[in-house]
């Protein structure tokens, strides 16, 4: 995932567009489009291998649900925002169950939201699921609030840092079984 990240990184410094602009993500989502990352291939990245996830950051990782054979579809490879801790396991937002677009416009309307503005390995994002439901502006994020098991985590978390967040969340990484993505962001887009 560096490896990835930071190539794209270095082809936006050659635009001479600002990071976060309008004009970079147009660019930012052009190029992601080309890409085809494997799954396999982002979870290499080593350095950024976590044991944990921490409240507020950003991963990707397996998974493979307890009562999958209920539900109608779920994500195998989520990326996860999570925002509350349990004892058995965490709840989050996994940015995968709606569109790239609307990806960005939650990422941005969660910028409310951070504890600082370095994004770097220091930010994070305080937003609790009561805070979330409460909040009428960041509908987006309703589709995507999953609770997730540690016992069911069938990998090691790759923590994603907030000056990737944007590429992160514009991979074609989500992998769903039991539907196609469109079915899944349609149905989410029905919910907000």
């Amino acid at each position: 995932m560096a490896y990835l990240i930071q190539r794209i990184k270095e082809e936006l410094d050659k635009t001479g567009f600002e990071p976060r602009t309008s004009e970079a993500r147009d660019w930012l989502k052009a190029k992601v489009k080309s890409l085809s990352p494997s799954r396999t291939a982002l979870m290499k990245d080593r350095d950024n291998l976590k044991d944990k996830s921490m409240i507020g950051r950003m991963y990707f990782y397996f998974y493979d649900p307890k009562l999958k054979d209920m539900l109608p579809y779920y994500d195998r490879f989520p990326l996860v925002i999570p925002i509350e801790r349990y004892q058995d396991g965490f709840l989050g937002l996994n940015l995968h169950y709606i569109s790239p677009k609307q990806r960005v416009i939650l990422l941005d309307k969660l910028s409310n939201y951070l504890n600082n503005h370095r994004y770097d390995e220091t930010t994070r994002i305080r937003l609790s699921y009561d805070h979330l439901r409460n909040a009428s502006t960041i509908y987006e994020g309703i589709p995507c609030v999953k609770k997730y098991l540690y016992k069911q985590v069938k990998s090691r978390f790759l923590e994603i840092t907030a000056d990737e967040w944007d590429i992160a969340a514009l991979l074609p990484t989500e992998d769903f079984s039991g539907a196609t993505k469109n079915k899944v962001w349609t149905d989410s887009r029905k919910k907000f």
